[in-house]
């Protein structure tokens, strides 16, 4: 296990190197038109895209952490699901084309739409869930970083002008399903496909509860982009995408732990090893709380610096936006640990429905209410306050189903050891350094601050527990 969550956690630190890469280069090369142009139209296809999904990425999950024992059963449960994906795949593909081919509004770029039709088509591609239930992350890491790595070279290659914004949408296409080839002709070694006395109608019940808790999901959470462009304009896009992306881009590293404990706590609670289920939520509590509440506050105080120095000047109306959004990192971490942790594995999909929906029909009233009037900051205002409602009701229905505890006290702990991250930010402030630096210095100086108070006055296991592991490795050499 440590193994894998040491190639989710390279795979969560990647997910947050290429962002910052990658997108001050094109932000200030497009500008906050061009941007929110390509990230409207992939938002578009990738909301379609989830409606392909049918819910498979996380029911596929668990299933395949089931039968990883057997070849044969693997090979079945795996046929069956991408049968179920492909033809997913080619409907919502032609509800798409007509979508975009019936509605004015997409008749100005229109060949860009229809280009991202791939997106949706090939949406069956994308297996990682296969490999997440074998517990094979390393394979996941290795493809996922190539791939990026290859797109943030043809970033820097061929994105040269603001009228490259096509350029930059293809690019951001092949970052997006290029390792799924690769993946899939790989996973072929490991299986048999078969054809033959396939059950496609035993899943289809979950599926149906988990695509329709993952569709009203994204309801605030790809849809507050396609609305904000409806409602607003694609420069209030630009500086949404901009706080958001910042805001989010941490999200992965937290999540890091639950992804690979999510196989482990299915077979556990399977066989009702109860103890070893809440050892298992100790430690992912542990880690989200731990490093979620630091990122809070740290891009709370710095907005301004992160969006001057990784998007521009031309996007320095976002840093109130990223204001709005930045506790998210500790909201959206606590409901992936009850949603997904907890309740999926756990088999509680219409838990998850009802949350999401309540969160859905509150999301597209905030928007409509907020959007015309603040454009971009209501946006920012409604997904926070859908996630902090869809999260609440995650814990009430975990809290009514389990009684599993959590140390609360972390948070308290968490809190008063960012005490010393806004005088270092005054501090800092004051030497007048080039935002680079300030920036470094600031991070250096926030975490030295941060573990030393969690590890000499908190005597925080977390740190304690790292440091004999450093400590061993030493004395080996």
């Amino acid at each position: 296990m440590k193994k894998n969550y040491i190639y989710n956690l390279i795979l969560s630190i990647s997910n947050i190197l290429f962002p910052i890469l990658s997108f001050p280069y094109a932000s200030r090369i497009l500008g906050p038109a061009g941007i929110g142009k390509a990230q409207f139209t992939l938002t578009l296809a990738q909301y379609f895209g989830l409606f392909a999904a049918f819910g498979i990425p996380v029911y596929g999950i668990q299933e395949i952490a089931k039968q990883r024992h057997s070849k044969s059963s693997l090979s079945k449960t795996f046929s069956e699901l991408i049968y179920i994906n492909i033809i997913s795949s080619i409907l919502v593909s032609l509800l798409y084309i007509l979508f975009i081919s019936n509605n004015n509004f997409f008749f100005k770029d229109y060949s860009l739409y229809i280009y991202s039709a791939i997106i949706v088509f090939l949406g069956f591609t994308s297996i990682d869930w296969a490999y997440s239930g074998l517990e094979e992350f390393k394979n996941i890491t290795i493809r996922s970083v190539f791939i990026k790595s290859l797109s943030l070279i043809f970033l820097y290659l061929f994105v040269k002008k603001p009228g490259d914004y096509l350029i930059f949408f293809f690019i951001s296409i092949f970052s997006l399903l290029g390792n799924n080839f690769i993946s899939i002709l790989i996973f072929t070694k490991k299986i048999d496909f078969v054809y033959k006395d396939l059950d496609l109608k035993k899943h289809l019940r979950p599926l149906v509860f988990i695509f329709a808790s993952t569709i009203a999901a994204s309801m605030y959470t790809y849809l507050d982009t396609i609305l904000l462009g409806f409602l607003a304009n694609e420069k209030s896009v630009g500086f949404y995408t901009a706080a958001l992306k910042l805001t989010k881009i941490a999200i992965p590293f937290i999540t890091a732990a639950g992804t690979v404990l999510i196989p482990q706590f299915a077979i556990e609670t399977k066989a009702n090893n109860k103890e070893s289920v809440q050892n298992l939520l100790n430690n992912s509590w542990h880690y989200i709380v731990f490093f979620s509440i630091p990122i809070c506050i740290g891009l709370l105080i710095y907005s301004n610096e992160f969006i001057l120095l990784l998007s521009g000047i031309a996007f320095k109306e976002a840093s109130i936006t990223m204001k709005l959004l930045s506790p998210l990192p500790f909201i959206i971490g606590l409901g992936y640990f009850f949603g997904f942790q907890i309740l999926i594995p756990s088999g509680k999909n219409k838990e998850m429905f009802y949350s999401v929906l309540v969160g859905m029909f509150i999301s597209l009233i905030l928007n409509f209410f907020l959007v015309p009037f603040l454009k971009e900051n209501g946006t920012a205002l409604t997904s926070l306050i859908t996630e902090i409602l869809v999260t609440s009701l995650y814990f009430y229905f975990v809290k009514l189903h389990y009684s599993y505890s959590y140390n609360w006290m972390l948070i308290i702990k968490s809190i008063i050891a960012c005490i010393g991250f806004l005088p270092i930010s005054i501090l800092i402030k004051m030497l007048h350094l080039n935002l680079l630096t300030s920036l470094i210095t600031s991070f250096l100086l926030c975490c030295i601050s941060y573990i030393s108070i969690q590890l000499l006055i908190f005597k925080d296991k977390f740190i304690k527990e790292y440091i004999e592991i450093i400590k061993r490795r030493f004395i080996k050499l």
